[in-house]
């Protein structure tokens, strides 16, 4: 069985994804995905210099995060390019090692962390899609302590997804995050149970 887990930037996706590994899941994450497809000599790192240029690039080859966000986010198209680059590539990997995990673990839950999951259209390739929650304004204010950003910067990056109400008027499955770690892990621990998991 495998689900999508997704939410907003800052919502605690990580922390979910780990109380699920905790439990026995498997976790397929896709920003470790996306940092894989980027390392020096992989083709969609080629494709970014050539796209964007090589001040993005760092003096031993590898990518400058920082330098490439602030272009990407401060202009729509010039994310989506980045987007047509790398999804393709972060996609085959993800559909790969899904595969295996079907067929080398079937009686396992197979957890996909997928940020943009909905943003990608990717629900069709998931049983079930849990989207973690906080509130809009919680969610401002985690991501401004967490990255040390501005209210401008932060405001541009959840514009930049889609608004973590559509997310969640979406989702099968929600989890609420915007109380303590102990309220987080008892809606997993029910999920768990509920689904027949241990």
């Amino acid at each position: 069985m495998n689900i999508g887990l997704t939410g907003g930037i800052a919502t605690g996706k990580s922390t979910v994804a780990r109380l699920l590994t905790e439990r026995g899941a498997i976790l397929i994450d896709l920003d470790g995905i996306a940092r894989e497809v980027v390392q020096p000599g992989q083709p969609s790192l080629l494709r970014i210099g050539e796209r964007f240029g090589q001040a993005v690039l760092n003096d031993d080859g590898s990518l400058n995060r920082k330098k490439l966000g602030s272009i990407i986010f401060a202009d729509p198209a010039e994310r989506k390019a980045l987007e047509q680059i790398l999804h393709p590539a972060i996609r085959a990997v993800m559909k790969d090692r899904m595969a295996y995990h079907e067929k080398e673990t079937p009686d396992q839950l197979v957890v996909v962390d997928v940020p943009l999951l909905y943003e990608s259209q990717l629900e069709s390739y998931f049983e079930q899609i849990m989207v973690v929650y906080v509130p809009r304004d919680e969610q401002l204010k985690r991501l401004m302590q967490r990255d040390e950003l501005t209210v401008e910067e932060a405001e541009r990056r959840l514009a930049a997804q889609m608004d973590i109400e559509d997310k969640k008027r979406r989702a099968d499955i929600i989890i609420d995050n915007s109380g303590s770690l102990a309220h987080t892990e008892r809606q997993i621990e029910r999920y768990w149970r509920e689904k027949g998991l241990g």
